[in-house]
């Protein structure tokens, strides 16, 4: 089956409908359309190409730089814990650019028209320990198609840890995961490095939705790459380093990674602004188009920050991420403005907060929100469908 990262990208998406899911969306309406139409003319009136960026490549050395440059300091240079904790938290810093800019570009399709650039730049996530074959899957296929709809939807589903969205069953713990769920953030990277990429692998599936299991070369890449990340991070330092320091070291790095990539999908999905809405139970369609969906379930933040909008890829422009992902990141400032005002023109909400701490206290109160008793489950949309309601095509 091809891929996100085989294709020659265009500079929308539409969804994937791949997974076993059975929740289509409304036509595309008008709306789409013409914000289609008219980011195309902001490439063509500005000469600009949607990929292929100079910027992008000089961004990428600067990040494996950065990354090399903490991690040797780390393995050669650091010998008591005072330096071990900041070139780790450096380690794990650039682990997460690498994630957010290049493997994210990559594996969207949107660094390069040449698929082969794409591709090598979507196996950096397997370089810092991840699987691309399963976050293919898991984050173009299964989250951009069905963003914040509860049991598809994989990333707002914490099973007994947590409840981020109203029609997930409330459990009285969840009275204080505003509390600590915060703490827990930090683990996602190593569950994700060393357990959900070899569950996904063995059950064929991420979460509730099929995933084809990899052939067996791919799947011998995608394991050879772990033992390579291991070899990396673990068996060389303790060549060179104490059992503790290594420890310390690997577990501060692992952690930084893990706290930082959990809170920037949360800020952009998981807001008492953003929505969670449910397909109709009899016919499993939504009400609106998979467009109109993206605005519904996703927020910008601070997106005047030129120091957050470099290190996050562009993540803090999440609405024009989601609507266009295969467009380079580095375009996205200049195409909000466009999102934002064919919104105002066709009566779609636009959200965005002005700063990070905004959406900090957004993703707070919500996971409050959610926590308390009297929150009842989202009732599941009328059956009766607007006059553009249908399948997508």
């Amino acid at each position: 089956m091809t891929t996100a990262t085989s294709r020659t990208p265009s500079i929308a998406a539409e969804p994937a409908n791949r997974s076993t899911t059975k929740v289509r969306y409304a036509r595309s309406g008008a709306f789409f359309a013409e914000l289609k139409h008219r980011v195309a003319g902001h490439f063509e009136a500005e000469g600009l190409a949607p990929r292929d960026q100079p910027g992008m490549y000089l961004k990428t050395a600067v990040i494996l730089a950065w990354l090399a440059g903490s991690y040797l300091a780390l393995l050669l240079w650091a010998s008591a814990w005072w330096m071990v904790v900041p070139l780790a938290i450096s380690v794990g810093l650039a682990m997460a650019a690498v994630g957010f800019n290049i493997q994210h570009d990559g594996g969207h399709g949107a660094y390069s028209q040449r698929a082969w650039v794409n591709r090598a730049m979507a196996l950096s996530m397997d370089a810092i320990g991840a699987s691309s074959y399963v976050w293919n899957w898991k984050h173009n296929v299964v989250h951009h198609t069905y963003v914040n709809i509860a049991e598809v939807d994989s990333d707002i589903e914490l099973g007994v840890w947590g409840r981020l969205a109203p029609s997930q069953p409330w459990r009285p713990v969840y009275r204080f995961q505003h509390l600590y769920l915060w703490p827990l953030y930090s683990f996602l990277a190593l569950k994700w490095l060393f357990v959900d990429d070899f569950r996904d692998l063995a059950t064929g599936s991420v979460g509730t939705q099929a995933m084809p299991r990899p052939k067996p070369v791919r799947l011998a890449g995608i394991l050879s790459m772990k033992l390579v990340f291991v070899g990396l991070a673990l068996v060389l330092p303790l060549l060179l380093k104490p059992v503790a320091g290594v420890a310390l070291g690997f577990g501060v790095a692992l952690l930084t990674l893990g706290f930082v990539t959990s809170i920037v999908f949360q800020l952009a999905h998981i807001v008492d602004d953003a929505e969670f809405p449910v397909p109709d139970a009899q016919s499993q369609r939504m009400e609106q188009d998979w467009a109109v969906h993206q605005l519904q379930t996703t927020v910008d933040f601070a997106r005047k920050s030129r120091v957050l909008t470099w290190f996050l890829g562009g993540l803090n422009f999440q609405i024009e991420h989601h609507l266009f992902p295969k467009i380079c990141h580095l375009h996205y400032p200049a195409l909000a403005p466009i999102v934002e005002a064919t919104c105002a023109e066709f009566g779609v909400r636009y959200r965005a907060y002005p700063t990070a701490f905004g959406a900090l206290k957004a993703h707070a109160a919500w996971l409050k929100e959610m926590g308390a008793p009297t929150v009842e489950p989202l009732a599941a949309p009328d059956a009766q469908m607007s006059p553009l309601a249908g399948e997508c095509a």
